[in-house]
């Protein structure tokens, strides 16, 4: 479901629904379809799916024009506050993925004192890059390592599904679909938990907080820094960032080492980049002083990038509390603006 303020085209298998009254409030009717689960109708072919027909036979009720938009502004409110931290959060990771590959990739500031070009960044900044490469191709002291060496990098596995004791339990178990989902590249929480017992079955134990994420398989390229203490499946590389490399250093090199990652996979049903063939791939590893000041200088953009999720994960378990109640007449729009005031 999605509700475009645009116009928009459909391809030819998806609707879009357009009144055909005066009397209907377009959000409204966007929030009326998500309760009366008009999308997930099955008409029963073989291919499960919802045909127009199948949607005209529901009954819905419709309240007075004032009231449906009042309801839609409750609610549209919310899913606005949403997208407006969804592209904040984008913006704030283009800006940390601009100064990475700036600094690590490009070597900018390092070519700028090489080309006699005058500084564009503090003087105190500036300052802590050298002023030519080495026959490496990197700023001069700054190191080439491989990954391996850099970060713990460990993997993960299921435990069986046919034993209830591993599963249900308090801990968190993630596989490359829980990152599939996010918008913002924090893991907060997990489809499936396990058990003490379903994690001893699990070589790698629980990983803390922190913790970067790779998905390694089915697709490759997932990427995340996990915000809670959680347990990883076969999908993975998890990546430990306990040496020379923060975690925010190693999520962003990942993005910007995708296409080398990719090329180091193989498998014949699906691709797959081996722990074995990730270890080895090259890292620069900069000066301390460089990676403190790139730390200080990202960090705060990525708090910011969490704190906005988990606000956004709050405003929707608010949304999803409140849509059925006022669709149903169950509470007015006043009692909602309070309850909503209340969360914020």
């Amino acid at each position: 479901m999605h509700f475009s303020p645009d116009p928009f085209f459909v391809i030819d298998t998806a609707y879009y629904v357009k009144p055909k009254t005066d009397e209907l409030d377009m959000r409204w009717l966007y929030y009326a379809i998500i309760f009366h689960k008009l999308g997930e109708i099955d008409d029963g072919s073989p291919i499960p799916s919802t045909t127009r027909a199948a949607v005209y036979v529901r009954d819905v009720d419709i309240p007075p024009l004032p009231e449906q938009r009042a309801i839609a502004a409750v609610l549209s409110a919310l899913d606005d506050k949403i997208e407006l931290n969804r592209r904040m959060n984008a913006t704030l990771e283009r800006q940390a993925r601009a100064l990475f590959a700036d600094w690590f990739v490009h070597f900018g500031p390092t070519r700028a004192k090489a080309a006699n070009q005058p500084p564009y960044l503090p003087p105190e900044t500036w300052s802590l890059f050298p002023d030519r490469l080495d026959d490496k191709g990197v700023p001069e002291g700054w190191e080439v390592s491989e990954i391996g060496k850099e970060a713990k990098v460990v993997g993960g596995s299921t435990p069986s599904t046919k034993e209830p004791r591993f599963w249900g339990g308090g801990i968190h178990w993630t596989t490359p679909k829980d990152l599939s989902a996010l918008k913002s590249p924090v893991l907060f929480e997990t489809n499936r938990t396990i058990t003490k017992a379903g994690l001893e079955k699990i070589s790698s134990g629980l990983l803390p907080v922190g913790t970067v994420l790779l998905s390694s398989r089915a697709p490759i390229g997932y990427v995340a820094i996990a915000a809670i203490p959680v347990a990883v499946n076969q999908g993975y590389i998890a990546l430990r960032c306990e040496g020379r490399l923060s975690n925010i250093y190693v999520w962003l090199w990942l993005h910007e080492n995708m296409e080398a990652i990719k090329g180091n996979a193989n498998g014949s049903t699906f691709q797959e980049i081996s722990k074995k063939n990730f270890r080895p791939l090259p890292v620069v590893v900069p000066s301390e002083n460089a990676m403190n000041a790139f730390n200080e200088m990202v960090m705060p953009l990525y708090e910011r990038i969490e704190k906005n999720e988990l606000e956004s994960r709050t405003l929707a378990k608010t949304r999803n509390l409140l849509l059925p109640k006022l669709m149903s007449g169950e509470i007015r729009v006043r009692e909602a603006e309070k309850q909503i005031g209340e969360v914020g």
